[in-house]
């Protein structure tokens, strides 16, 4: 996945040293932006963004203030380098919730590694499930943004497991978190056995996992692979006795004995054309119609929203 970086650089020195510094690392994708601009282009949700001071008109502690202000990026790591040896300078820019002022003479060495541990750090605290290590809510509706933004088509899919609630009363929740993790490992693999363009898979909580694709995908085939490999996989999570009578005996709170049918996987998929949806919220909103037409079907199954913009 591409980690995007910006760089508030007026004259272009320091993102053309940037560049050499990090031309093998294809990963990551340099942008140079003017302060003038810097409204606009935080739309685009950055990775990190590297302020070089010496090349800003700017009072470089107003901007920092901006970026902050900005909800999509308040919690975006930002970089300052300057020659200000000031100690009351670097605290005042420091105190604003920026995480590392560098002051020169700095070799490209310690810049090039601190650069690379910021993005190592991002990596990790971004698969915030302890339980799956797959990116949460926050990242999801970020991911999202940045899709929106480009107005290019985008196919999302809506995880959820039927009857889970009926497994952990029986099984207990241990061996429910058997099950989260194996939707977890089928929907990823799935996901990035496509191949097709820059994918992300979520983890929403619970039992409810979100992927986005490109457009061009066949999310078909994904969702049908995804379909039959749970259901083979997750009977082997029950015990021979429930497998045989294809359902489990559950208490409700009449104290009914009630038949639940085993655990089985909904998809809800949402194609977006590029044009169709103004916001992330309009997103959820289909996605929960469409999984929910999944769910009142028995047993495994997806249901596709295919509408175009109007």
């Amino acid at each position: 996945m591409f980690q995007e970086i910006y760089i508030i650089d007026e004259n272009r020195d320091l993102i053309e040293e940037l560049e050499e510094m990090f031309q093998k690392d294809n990963e990551l994708k340099m942008k140079s932006i003017a302060v003038k601009d810097l409204d606009t282009v935080l739309r685009g949700i950055p990775d990190l963004i590297i302020i070089d001071e010496d090349d800003i008109e700017e009072n470089v502690v107003d901007v920092c203030k901006r970026i902050r202000q900005n909800e999509d990026n308040s919690i975006t790591p930002i970089i300052v380098i300057s020659s200000n040896q000031d100690t009351f300078h670097a605290l005042s820019i420091i105190e604003n919730s920026i995480e590392y002022y560098i002051q020169k003479p700095v070799t490209k060495e310690y810049l090039y590694y601190t650069i690379k541990n910021i993005i190592r750090l991002l990596y990790v605290n971004r698969r915030v499930s302890p339980l799956t290590g797959l990116p949460g809510n926050v990242q999801i509706q970020t991911e999202l943004k940045k899709r929106l933004l480009k107005k290019e088509p985008f196919v999302v899919l809506y995880f959820d497991l039927d009857n889970f609630k009926a497994y952990n009363d029986v099984y207990g929740f241990l061996k429910g978190d058997n099950i989260i993790q194996l939707t977890a490992k089928l929907i990823t693999k799935n996901i990035h056995d496509a191949e097709e363009g820059k994918v992300f898979v979520g983890h929403i909580g619970g039992d409810d996992f979100v992927a986005i694709l490109d457009g061009n995908c066949n999310y078909d085939k994904v969702c049908q692979d995804i379909i039959s490999e749970f259901d083979i996989e997750v009977v082997k999570l029950f015990n021979e006795d429930d497998i045989a009578r294809g359902y489990l005996n559950v208490e409700n709170r009449k104290g009914i004995m009630e038949h639940i049918p085993l655990t089985s996987i909904s998809i809800g998929v949402v194609v977006a054309d590029g044009k169709r949806f103004a916001n992330v919220l309009e997103i959820g909103e289909i996605g929960a119609q469409v999984k929910h037409l999944a769910k009142i079907t028995m047993g495994s199954c997806y249901a596709i929203d295919r509408r175009e913009a109007e």
